[in-house]
């Protein structure tokens, strides 16, 4: 195993990792926020020089190097096995290929993270989602069932960190098979499908949580469900009230009977059209909430109440502008940090535009605003 001498220490506290994410979450006092941050884009790892000297090729390795607060979970498979990965045709500059998920995609060969060009799906028909689903998505596969063991020595009940569940995702990945294009012709085509497709993706979530709920004491649940851009769902909110929320209301009856309260999504773009459905649905966070696709997160807290929380929010762009920007943004999220119920890190991944330099000011700015005093 590598060995990584952080580049700096831990925040001073008095609390465990555990402790201040559940009082922070819940609007609790605390001693100092909760320092967490969400990653980096591919070519940060070769291009800020003091990852390079120091070996730090992913997240998990540059959270160690940060110092920064643990936190961990307890994900379920979904595409099992995945499809086999097959380069279908290429060119001087990019590969045509069949990936994980089934689809054909267009993708760059010098590797540099980008969105890739998607250009069909492995499920065009009702009877392709048949062979799929029995291939690959079948809820009753015995490689499904977790490994309570191995997970009980990965996180023992005297860990000092929050541990959370995975709640999947009921239509984003639907995406992810479908291509957009295919989501939206596929809705009004083969609406049955669709259905069938939802249904299967929370049957798979529910065997997972009645598998692990009873052997472990989570303190979060999380989840995935990118179906926004900057203009709002790329589905109407009426099919997400009618088809989506039966089945995550279904999901939080199993979570609230464990005691877990504390529900992130990962939704990327604009969110708003689609949050009060979250809420009534029992997820009450937002994880990364990407400020440019929607608003600044002291909006939707002043708004929402305590009845909200929020991961992420630090805009990427002020980040990228130096020091006076990064001064600004810092000073407009002060007061929604000290209120409680929100965690503040850079709203995506961090991207290359952002120097070194100026990371390491928002760190060290961070810290003294929301440090222990």
């Amino acid at each position: 195993m590598k060995t990584i001498t952080p580049c700096r220490p831990k925040w001073k506290s008095n609390m465990t990792d555990r402790e201040r994410f559940i009082n922070q979450m819940h609007y609790k006092s605390i001693d100092r926020c909760f320092n967490m941050e969400f990653g980096y884009w591919q070519e940060n790892y070769a291009l800020w020089k003091t990852f390079v000297d120091n070996g730090i090729t992913n997240e998990a390795e540059a959270n160690i190097f940060f110092s920064f607060d643990e936190i961990s979970s307890i994900s379920a498979p979904w595409i099992l096995p995945p499809f086999e990965r097959i380069v279908l045709s290429e060119t001087e500059k990019t590969q045509t290929i069949r990936d994980g998920n089934g689809l054909i995609c267009e993708i760059l060969k010098d590797g540099h993270s980008t969105i890739p060009h998607y250009i069909g799906s492995s499920i065009q028909t009702p009877d392709d989602w048949k062979k799929v689903k029995k291939d690959h998505l079948n809820p009753d596969n015995p490689a499904r069932k977790p490994d309570i063991e191995k997970y009980k020595k990965m996180h023992p009940e005297s860990r000092n960190y929050p541990l959370g569940v995975w709640c999947g995702s009921m239509i984003g990945q639907i995406r992810d098979l479908l291509t957009v294009e295919g989501l939206a012709y596929g809705i009004y085509d083969y609406p049955e499908m669709i259905e069938d497709m939802i249904e299967n993706q929370c049957v798979l979530i529910e065997n997972f949580l009645d598998a692990i709920l009873p052997h472990f004491k989570f303190d979060y649940a999380a989840g995935w469900e990118d179906i926004c851009f900057k203009n709002g769902p790329l589905v109407s909110v009426e099919f997400y009230r009618e088809k989506i929320a039966p089945r995550y209301k279904r999901i939080n009856a199993k979570l609230k009977k464990y005691g877990i309260d504390i529900w992130y999504i990962d939704c990327d773009g604009d969110v708003r059209p689609i949050l009060p459905i979250f809420l009534d649905c029992g997820i009450n966070s937002l994880f990364p909430f990407e400020v440019l696709c929607c608003c600044h997160p002291g909006e939707l807290l002043k708004e929402y109440g305590k009845d909200l929380r929020i991961m992420g929010g630090f805009d990427k762009t002020q980040m990228a502008k130096g020091p006076k920007a990064i001064d600004a943004y810092m000073k407009s999220i002060t007061p929604w940090v000290e209120r409680g119920g929100y965690i503040p890190f850079c709203d995506h991944r961090c991207p290359p535009d952002v120097s070194w330099e100026n990371y390491v000011y928002y760190l060290d700015l961070k810290e003294k605003s929301f440090g222990m005093r």
